[in-house]
């Protein structure tokens, strides 16, 4: 029996690839650009995205596929404490 994919799930399935990537692009840079805090909060932002998608599609995906966005959040969150601080 196959399992229904929850609202926010099924939203990301139907998203095409090349606009999430070039928004995240531009929030990432954006972010990492702009001034102290302002840019800490926002990469803060994209490390809880990054953190709710990981939690949503753990079950999902291969072990190098976990430990690449586990680096990928852990990356995140460090910058954004850097420039909040």
């Amino acid at each position: 029996m196959q399992r229904t994919q929850s609202g926010i799930a099924a939203r990301l399935a139907r998203a095409n690839p090349t606009t999430v990537f070039l928004v995240t692009l531009a929030l990432v840079l954006v972010a990492f650009f702009a001034p102290g805090p302002v840019g800490g909060l926002l990469m803060l932002l994209l490390a809880a995205g990054v953190a709710a998608l990981l939690i949503t599609t753990w079950r999902v995906q291969t072990p190098p596929t976990r430990a690449i966005r586990l680096l990928v959040l852990t990356m995140l969150v460090t910058v954004g404490l850097v420039k909040l601080l």
